[in-house]
């Protein structure tokens, strides 16, 4: 059986499903699919060990995409203040929303949250169609549109294919398009813990020469711990129990929120950092985590990853408005233009950081720390960094402004 669509987005993740919402009302038929059933969100359920750090770009475009009041109304954790610090040399920097006039830097929110609300806003969507679970097994590309064929041997005729199904796209392997990187030995391991001193609505991150720990403040008191280690020593850390894990997290973070007395179990992420050749080509797009993945010690994928879905729904939209075929080229080489420069830079520079504090040499020691010290000192400066990463500058979609 072949089933057409207007547009098909592998992936029903927080971007598939934020591209999905974004579109909702364009008289284009939509089908969303995934290899799992949305998950669901409660109350009574603990926290989802997936959070994000959400800028207020991203905030932006979930506010008019009509969720975000939802998600205030369940739990989400703002936070005012972030202090970096370097474990070798001990220079610091702090930023706070008040010096560039926000009320809050951003917010910490749960993956399945994301994900519930914004699923919610298409199970009532007329124009779409969710398909779950499913996987693809072919692609066959035409000049008039691209045949999808599910494993169950479904198929899906589309003018526009996306694939919003991760850093490791089944689609994008075959569309062709090849990714530049590598793997950077290291896994994130993540807990919720306890701590002895409250957070103060404050992230905090510990530079390390294994890698960054941060304790991002949760809606409940406790704080998210996104721990970066080498493969060998997160093998180590990982067979510890509960007592001695709490026990490695207070030295890795120089107690900075006292004693950790509790922890969640925990997870890990392996870490890589990884590009698309190409987000396009004839009929086909990348958004998210398939077009680029990179080193979360900023916590910037999410928020790129939405970025995208937004200058996507603003290409597809503007292109329909001047009667041009969504899925040609030339439409959406203008999204590539729009988000490859602007991600490839992030994920330079993330990785230049990552490698500079991952370096026990005197010399680097010493620049990093000349540098943080006078980017604290400089206002201008460090005002641009917070509104770039606080997704308040740069060539932002309609959604996100």
């Amino acid at each position: 059986m072949q089933r057409d669509f207007d547009l098909v987005i592998v992936g029903a993740g927080a971007v598939g499903t934020a591209l999905a919402a974004a579109l909702r009302d364009s008289g284009l038929s939509i089908a969303i699919l995934d290899a799992h059933e949305p998950s669901r969100f409660s109350l009574e359920a603990d926290l989802d060990l997936r959070v994000f750090a959400i800028s207020c770009g991203t905030q932006r475009i979930l506010a008019a995409l009509g969720v975000w009041q939802d998600m205030q109304a369940a739990r989400i954790s703002p936070y005012h203040e972030m202090y970096v610090w370097d474990a070798l040399g001990g220079a610091s920097i702090h930023f706070d929303c008040a010096d560039v006039g926000e009320p809050v830097l951003g917010h910490i929110v749960e993956n399945r949250l994301i994900q519930h609300v914004l699923w919610r806003q298409l199970e009532h969507a007329a124009g779409v169609t969710a398909i779950c679970p499913a996987q693809p097994a072919t692609l066959a590309f035409e000049a008039q549109g691209v045949t999808l064929t599910l494993q169950d041997g479904q198929r899906l005729r589309t003018r526009l294919l996306v694939a919003a199904d991760g850093a490791e796209s089944a689609t994008r392997r075959l569309a062709g398009i090849e990714t530049r990187g590598w793997s950077y030995g290291q896994q994130a391991m993540v807990a919720h813990v306890t701590t002895e001193k409250p957070h103060l609505h404050t992230a905090w991150q510990r530079f390390l020469p294994t890698g960054p720990i941060a304790l991002l403040p949760l809606h409940d008191g406790r704080s998210s711990v996104v721990w970066s280690l080498d493969e060998s020593r997160a093998v180590e850390i990982n067979r510890l129990d509960d007592g001695g894990f709490c026990a490695a997290v207070t030295a890795a973070s120089a107690a900075i929120l006292g004693e950790v007395t509790g922890t969640t179990p925990r997870a890990g992420f392996p870490l890589r950092l990884q590009h698309a050749r190409q987000y396009v080509r004839p009929r086909f797009a990348l958004v998210g985590d398939a077009a680029h993945a990179l080193h979360p010690l900023a916590g910037q994928g999410m928020n790129l990853g939405f970025l995208d879905a937004a200058a996507l729904a603003e290409v597809i939209q503007d292109a329909q408005v001047r009667h041009r075929d969504i899925g040609d080229l030339g439409v959406l080489r203008r999204y590539e233009r729009w988000r490859k420069g602007d991600n490839l830079i992030m994920s330079i520079a993330l990785d230049g950081f990552k490698r500079l504090f991952g370096n026990e040499l005197p010399a680097l020691q010493l620049l990093r720390d000349t540098g943080l010290r006078a980017v604290d000192r400089f206002t201008p400066l460090k005002s641009a960094f917070m509104k770039r990463a606080m997704g308040l500058h740069g060539d932002l979609p309609a959604l996100a402004r």
